[in-house]
């Protein structure tokens, strides 16, 4: 239960810190050996955890696309054309929007956070935008999982000890 409730915590926390890479703490984690239940649960708990951080980029930006600060950004012709592009690409689309959203959420590309800051300006429909980061990411962790589950990591330190 504890390794649960940590897990939630970090996944939300590299949720809202970039800096914090929730893939390398998964892998590092199946290093201890977890079993194949445990790892679906551990990637439902990080992918909950991840789905609840976006949703505070998603309303922070949602909240903010009216503020005088981003009303300012948006006077530069060049943002001002990135976001009218956006807006004609995801406006009245939520499938095309949800696909862009998955493949952010399982491939990381376009990068998760920015796409979350975009539906959140764009105002996308939260039954699409929740469900499909949270969909994609539980899938990514699991394959996280799976992936460290392989990774023969003692011969990895011998590796690394032997050319120390």
């Amino acid at each position: 239960m504890t390794l649960l409730l940590a897990s939630f915590g970090i996944s939300i926390a590299s949720a809202l810190v970039p800096l914090i890479n929730i893939e390398a703490y998964v892998i590092g984690i199946s290093s201890t050996g977890v079993g194949s239940a445990a790892a679906v649960s551990l990637s439902l708990v990080c992918g909950a955890g991840q789905s609840l951080g976006k949703v505070v980029w998603y309303e922070a930006t949602r909240r903010g696309i009216e503020s005088g600060w981003a009303q300012k950004k948006l006077l530069n012709p060049k943002v001002r054309a990135s976001y009218e592009r956006w807006v004609e690409r995801m406006e009245g689309r939520p499938l095309y929007g949800g696909a862009i959203l998955f493949a952010a959420a399982f491939i990381g590309l376009p990068p998760l956070l920015v796409m979350a800051a975009v539906a959140g300006a764009l105002r996308m429909p939260m039954w699409v935008f929740l469900p499909t980061i949270f969909v994609g990411r539980t899938v990514r962790f699991w394959i996280c999982f799976e992936f460290g589950a392989l990774i023969e990591w003692s011969q990895i330190l011998d590796w690394l000890v032997f050319w120390t």
